[in-house]
This record gives structure tokens, C-alpha cells and sequence, in this order.
């Protein structure tokens, strides 16, 4: 029941159907372009999403039901004597197969056996798609798209493009689709020219097309030197080929530009790769490519697949991931830099860009904030260029509730140290901390949290850490949780296998023991005996977070002093804040009790020295612990064992001093036994 949706759901639907209906009027109507048309597909992508998820909001009048604009008034309009449909989209491989599913399944219930359909791709020009009719073989008309109904009726224009027969090869009455677009080498010409007049310039080509074929005056657009190619036939007075090849062939023999780039697939993997390989090569061509269009081959099937509202159900667009994607603002941090900068990086809702997952932009300063006038809760236009972190372009003020939290720039950062304390750069819009040893010290620590000896997360060694760090993906533990795949391939050094590898180790530290997750803290005075012997106590983080100093005080082998350390450390609020996102992102294992008759090596110390041939210097130490019995670091009078392996040191030498029992591995793992 819509009743029982929650209020902010249907504020964010209502936003972003005002936002789309603005948007979309400007670049399609107006071709007016505030946003790109990537970041217009990201809004709808999210439109969608929220009426699949709740279907009793979706509404005939929705984006998500339109296929584009009004035409503009000062055209002659006519009305489609073929409807003209909106292809649907697909933006990655998962969505291309489940195309290649619902078109499999959809065919077999008619056939009612297994249909294994071709399919033609076609690389997807970016230009303004217009509507050719001849009769008796000769150019009669042009006309827009418009709204899928009417267009406008722009014919004086699209005469004057020379790619454009207006005599076909044969004597026949025909309606086909087409692309009016302009090369980039004209394009620089023209901005070339407008920059020499002191002119305002193009943004894009597509945007100078759409303007040139809505011209009044056929000259403007004659000077243009638009091109075309013509990809479809609506009607035709003959027999229409069997297959949407031969169907490409027959355009060019009819003397239509057709770009020559289509090839038969088989298999919807051979889709996946023309679509990889033209992501590669499309910047070379001297047209805008933004995807590729597959459709279904057989005209036989194509014709029992049919349409569904907006969309025929054999083809989609299948794009390539955009450079512009919009997202939400979660949060605002602080990241410290070697020299001490401070710089303010925008975690947000993780999102696909460019072709892998983002969750972090920086925001360079004080002064790129306030001109942003970003805020918590805000949805942004996020921008990534190749393989570079990603930036916030633009804040999309019209979709603000209310609730966003305006950004307050502190004066104090924790990560700096000591009182925290930051200062401006003279001359410069940076911020740095008064404390100059601050980037060492933050260094050091989120060395220890993924040591061995801690969260023990492989592949995340010092050097990976300072990348991190410096390129502000993580600034206080709990990130590295939320780095995503797409954040790492950003990065020098990172191909797809060490991103791959570096995720799957950070997700297999989620499952921490309680005295490593404590270890990891940093807590001042608390090693890995002292934080055993807490969780062995406690057993649950909750009860470590509530106990008194009393409690810790009168904890066997822990005195007034790491007991103040331990109480102090979870009274701090920005410590219990840190807790709690990363609670939020691991799951600490339980502590199990364990009866006396398993604990035999209680009060018994050990010290380990040396190289084990089978066991770590870790792995033998939680044994012991396990067992009952203490490690320490160094040797004393009341040390019970040592176990030495190869290249034992002075720890060995002080032992046979002292007369202390000496342990080869297999004899340890006698006793442990």
C-alpha cells in the first residue's frame, strides 16, 4: 500500500522526477545541457530502481514512461506515420544477459521450444536521431523524434546535408532512422571560429546537431556540414530483408550513409567483447560514440518479440559506463597528508563510474566546498576520467529535502594529534596540523591495526597503506572496509588482480577474535597478552565498553595503569564513535569459554624464539593462549619454556643461563596435546 511507504521515499521519488522532467526538457527541447546526459541516465537509473522497488508509486505521467520531449513551436509538427520508440538501456555485462535471457525466454514460450536468436551490433552514434521519408525514390521529408508521436518537421535542414541522398538508388516509397551528427574536426573548426569572434562556445557536439537541425534558416545549418548514418527501415514499399544485416546492406545500397562498423554476434559473449573492444577504440573515431545498439537478427523474431510500452523488446542500447554518474554525500572526513595537509574527502554511496565502483571523491579544500556548497545528504554529479579519482562536479540543489547538513569546517582534527589543532596555509587555501609529526604518527597506526598481530589483512602492507592515505581513500580504520574495487583500479600500481586480491583479503579480516580486534586499537599499554587476558575476561566488546575502572583494575595481570589507559580509551567520544563504524563493518568472534580440563598449560610463561618449521610466531602464540598459558617477549627467572626454532637468538642463550626447559617444535606439540 503507497500509505505505508515512508515519507522521505516518496520526497526522493517526487525530487527526481521534477529534476529528470527539468532536465530533460532543456537538453532535448531547449538543448540547453546543465548536466550531462550521462548524469540525466544516472537520475533516471535511480528513478527506475526506486518504481521497481515500489510499483504502487509508478504513475503514467513518470520519465520512466516518456520516451523524450516536446517538439519546439516554431516547427511544423507531424505526427510519426511510424511510432518511434526508446530503446532501453543496459550498463553492464550482467544487465546485457539478462537481456539476452528475457529475449530467450520470451521466444521460447511462443515457440514453445529453444530459440537460439543471432544478434547484430552497432556502434551507438551520438547525435539527433531523425525521422527520412522518401516517395517514388525522392527525399520528402524530415522530422525529429519529438515525444515517440510528433515531431517537428525539419526537412529545409536535413536537405542540406551531402551524406543525405535525396534521390535513393531506386524508385521506391520508404521510411527510415537515422543520425544527424557532426564530426569532431568540424566541431574545433567551428569553436575555433566562435573563439576568433569573441563568441560564446559549443559545449559538445551533439549539442551544436540538435541546434543546426532546429535552424529556421537552412543556411546556418548548410554551414554546419552535418553528417548522417542511417541504421533502420520503418516502412518500405518491398519485401523488407530477412535479417537486420542484409537490412543494413539494403541501406547502403539504396545510396544511404550506413556506418560500417556492424558485425553478426552469435553469442551474447561476442556482444560483450565487440562492446569492450569498441570501448577502446571509439575516442579514435571522429564521431561521438556513447554504446553500442544490439538487436535481435531475424526480422521473424524480432517481429514475434514485438514492443512493450516505450521499448521494443529485440534491441537495447547497451552503453558504455559513463564519465558522470550522481550519487549521495554520506559523509565528510578529514585526511592527513605526509607534509601534514589537511584535505576533506566526500565518502559516498558507493556507485558505478567509468566501469568500476566508486565511493570516494576528494574535495581538495576549504575554499572548493564553499563554492560547491556541498552538504551532508546532498546528491552530487560525480565525474571520473579514466583512471583517475573521481571529482564532484556539481550539487543538485533542486533535490534537497531539508535535511542536509551544512558543512562546518572544524578547528580541530583528531588524526592530527596531540590537541589537533589545524592553522591555514599562508597564501594558500590549504589547512595543515600545527602538530608536524601528525602524518607518521596516523601512518604507524593503521600499520599496526592491519599487522599480523592485529586484523592480519594480506596484501595490505606499509607501502599499500601510504597510497591509500595519500590519495585520501582512507582516513580512520573502519575505511578500509568500505574501499571498493573500483577506488583501487584509480590508483598507480593497481591492475584488476592485486585490486581483486586486496578486496578479498580485507573481506576475509571482517571476522576478527576479540583480543585482536582489541590489539588493533592502539590502545596505550595494552599488548597482546594484556588484551587476551581482557577478552578472555570480558568475552564481549559491550561489557569491555561498560566496565568500570574497578573492573579493569581487579583484572589478574593488569595494574592501575593499563587499567586507566583501558577506561580512559572507551570513555573518549570520538573513540566510540570509531567503535561503532567498525561494528558496523566486522563481526568479532565469540570468545568461547573453555573448561580447566582443556586449559593445561595454565600459569605456565612462554617465550618464542627462532623460525618454527611448520607453526608462525603468531600461530603458536594463540595456542598457548588457548591452552591456558602466557607468552612473553623476553626471558626471566620466571619463564617455564622456551621454544626454539632455527636462528634462535640471545633468548636461547639467557634460557641455558637460567637452566630453563628447552622446546623443539615437535616437543611443544607434544605438550600442547
Amino acid at each position: 500500500m503507497a500509505d505505508k511507504i515512508p515519507k522521505e521515499i516518496k520526497d526522493r521519488l517526487n525530487k527526481l522526477k521534477e529534476a529528470i522532467e527539468r532536465h530533460r526538457y532543456n537538453y532535448h527541447v531547449l538543448d540547453k545541457e546543465e548536466i550531462s546526459e550521462a548524469a540525466l541516465d544516472s537520475l533516471k537509473r535511480e528513478l527506475v530502481e526506486l518504481e521497481a522497488k515500489y510499483p504502487e508509486l509508478l504513475t503514467p505521467d513518470s520519465p520512466s514512461q516518456r520516451v523524450a520531449g516536446k517538439p519546439l513551436p516554431e516547427f511544423k509538427k507531424f505526427t510519426h506515420i511510424v511510432p518511434q520508440w526508446s530503446l532501453g538501456d543496459a550498463f553492464t555485462i550482467e544487465d546485457i544477459k539478462d537481456f539476452d535471457a528475457r529475449v530467450k525466454r520470451f521466444l521460447k514460450a511462443e515457440y514453445g521450444k529453444e530459440i537460439i536468436p543471432g544478434y547484430t551490433c552497432e556502434l551507438k552514434i551520438d547525435g539527433l536521431k531523425v525521422v527520412f521519408h522518401y516517395e517514388n525514390g525522392s527525399l520528402v521529408r524530415g522530422v525529429t523524434r519529438g515525444d515517440g508521436v510528433v515531431g517537428e518537421d525539419v526537412t529545409q535542414n536535413v536537405r542540406t546535408i551531402e551524406s543525405l541522398p535525396l534521390k535513393l538508388h531506386r524508385p521506391i516509397d520508404l521510411i527510415v532512422e537515422g543520425e544527424v551528427w557532426m564530426s569532431k574536426t568540424n566541431f574545433k573548426k567551428l569553436n575555433e571560429a566562435r573563439k576568433k569572434a569573441g563568441e560564446e562556445l559549443f559545449a559538445n557536439p551533439r549539442n551544436v546537431t540538435a541546434g543546426s537541425i532546429r535552424q529556421l534558416d537552412p543556411k546556418i545549418a548548410a554551414s554546419r556540414r552535418l553528417d548522417t548514418f542511417v541504421y533502420d527501415i520503418d516502412r518500405i514499399s518491398v519485401d523488407l530483408p530477412k535479417t537486420q544485416i542484409e537490412e543494413l546492406k539494403l541501406l547502403q545500397d539504396l545510396g544511404f550513409k550506413v556506418n560500417k562498423n556492424f558485425r553478426k554476434c552469435a553469442t551474447i559473449e561476442e556482444v560483450v567483447a565487440y562492446w569492450q573492444e569498441w570501448q577502446k577504440k571509439a575516442p579514435k573515431e571522429n564521431h561521438l560514440v556513447d554504446g553500442i545498439v544490439v538487436k535481435v537478427s531475424e526480422r521473424e523474431y524480432q517481429e514475434k518479440l514485438g514492443y512493450t510500452g516505450k521499448s521494443p523488446r529485440f534491441a537495447i542500447a547497451f552503453k558504455f559506463p559513463a564519465e558522470q554518474v550522481t550519487t549521495i554525500v554520506e559523509d565528510i572526513v578529514f585526511q592527513v597528508g605526509r607534509t601534514g595537509v589537511v584535505t576533506p574527502v566526500a565518502h559516498l554511496k558507493p556507485v558505478l563510474v567509468a566501469g568500476s565502483t566508486v565511493s570516494r571523491a576528494t574535495l581538495h579544500n576549504e575554499d572548493e566546498i564553499k563554492r560547491l556548497d556541498i552538504r551532508i545528504g546532498d546528491t552530487v554529479i560525480l565525474q571520473k576520467a579514466g583512471d583517475v579519482i573521481p571529482d564532484i562536479v556539481k550539487v543538485l540543489t533542486e533535490l534537497r529535502t531539508g535535511k542536509e547538513k551544512p558543512f562546518k569546517w572544524p578547528t580541530q582534527i583528531s588524526a592530527c594529534g596531540g590537541d589537533g589543532k589545524i592553522e591555514r596555509i599562508p597564501g594558500q587555501a590549504a589547512w595543515r596540523c600545527v602538530n608536524k609529526n601528525s602524518f607518521a604518527q596516523e601512518k604507524r597506526r593503521f600499520y599496526h591495526f592491519v599487522s599480523k598481530k592485529a586484523f592480519d589483512v594480506a596484501d595490505l602492507g606499509p607501502k599499500i597503506i601510504d597510497l591509500l592515505l595519500e590519495n585520501n581513500l582512507i582516513s580512520t580504520f573502519d575505511d578500509i572496509f568500505t574501499v571498493t574495487r573500483g577506488d583501487l583500479l584509480a590508483l598507480p600500481r593497481f591492475a584488476e588482480k592485486s585490486a581483486d586480491n586486496l578486496i578479498s583479503a580485507i573481506e576475509k579480516a571482517r571476522s576478527p577474535e576479540l583480543a585482536r580486534f582489541l590489539v588493533s586499537l592502539s590502545i596505550p599499554q595494552v599488548g597482546e597478552e594484556t588484551a587476551y587476558d581482557v577478552a578472555e575476561h570480558f568475552k564481549t566488546i559491550e561489557k569491555i565498553r561498560n566496565a568500570k575502572f574497578e573492573d579493569f583494575d581487579n583484572l589478574d595481570g593488569v595494574g592501575p595503569v593499563v587499567a586507566k589507559a583501558l577506561f580512559d580509551w572507551f570513555q573518549d567520544k570520538d573513540n566510540l564513535k570509531l567503535l561503532d563504524r567498525l561494528l558496523k563493518q566486522v563481526k568479532i568472534k565469540k570468545v568461547e569459554t573453555v573448561s580447566a580440563t582443556a586449559r593445561p598449560l595454565a600459569g605456565k610463561t612462554f617465550v618464542l624464539t627462532g623460525t618454527m618449521p611448520n607453526l608462525s610466531r603468531d600461530e603458536a602464540s594463540s595456542r598457548i593462549r588457548r591452552a591456558g598459558g602466557d607468552v612473553s617477549s623476553s626471558v626471566s627467572k620466571a619463564t617455564d619454556y622456551v621454544v626454539a626454532g632455527e636462528n634462535a637468538g640471545s633468548k636461547l642463550d639467557k634460557a641455558n643461563e637460567l637452566g630453563i626447559k628447552i622446546l623443539s617444535e615437535s616437543e611443544f606439540l607434544t605438550l600442547l596435546k
